[in-house]
């Protein structure tokens, strides 16, 4: 009975994650701008957040020293102001936020690319690793060429893998068990 129970709770859960991740996958493709303004909005609310409980943290610390407390808050107020203005100026931010995306992608990936090359002594697939290594630093350079572009891209694309996602767990959900 136990296992039947805790395989309804995994089947319910797949079925809600796949809703969910169609529904805000559709929000992506169908409404980018808004969407991304939305995402915008939940960071400037977690930043406020966080900075909440660095504030609380610099006065309740008990075994903190002064000079952490005062980090504390200090901490605490830049993440509040970051987060109410992430929120006041929505279309700064939200393009901001792309372009900080598209250059972090970018430089990530090209250092992928390098760190791949250095380690072609250890894989057997020389060919793979070369064209995955040439291939991340393209695709790197490109992000960072033009990072607006870049990352507007990669919001398409994780639109379209959160439909994919979706509509897979939601077959997952209908045809489990048979």
């Amino acid at each position: 009975m136990l296992a039947n129970s805790f395989s309804k709770k995994i089947r319910n859960h797949i079925g809600v994650n796949g809703l969910v991740s169609l529904i805000v996958g559709l929000l992506i493709l169908f409404w980018p701008g808004r969407s991304a303004f939305i995402a915008t909005i939940l960071i400037g609310i977690a930043f406020i957040v966080i900075g909440l409980f660095y504030i609380i943290t610099s006065f309740t610390a008990q075994d903190e020293s002064g000079w952490g407390r005062i980090g504390h808050l200090l901490l605490g107020v830049l993440y509040m102001v970051a987060g109410v203005f992430c929120i006041i100026d929505l279309a700064s931010t939200t393009a901001y936020l792309f372009l900080f995306v598209g250059i972090f992608v970018g430089i990530t990936w090209i250092m992928e690319g390098f760190i791949g090359f250095s380690t072609m002594k250890y894989t057997p697939s020389k060919g793979w690793t070369i064209f995955s290594s040439v291939l991340s630093i393209i695709a790197g350079l490109f992000l960072l060429f033009t990072p607006f572009l870049g990352a507007a891209f990669l919001w398409i694309l994780l639109g379209v893998a959160l439909v994919v996602l979706g509509i897979t767990k939601i077959i997952r959900y209908f045809t489990w068990g048979k």
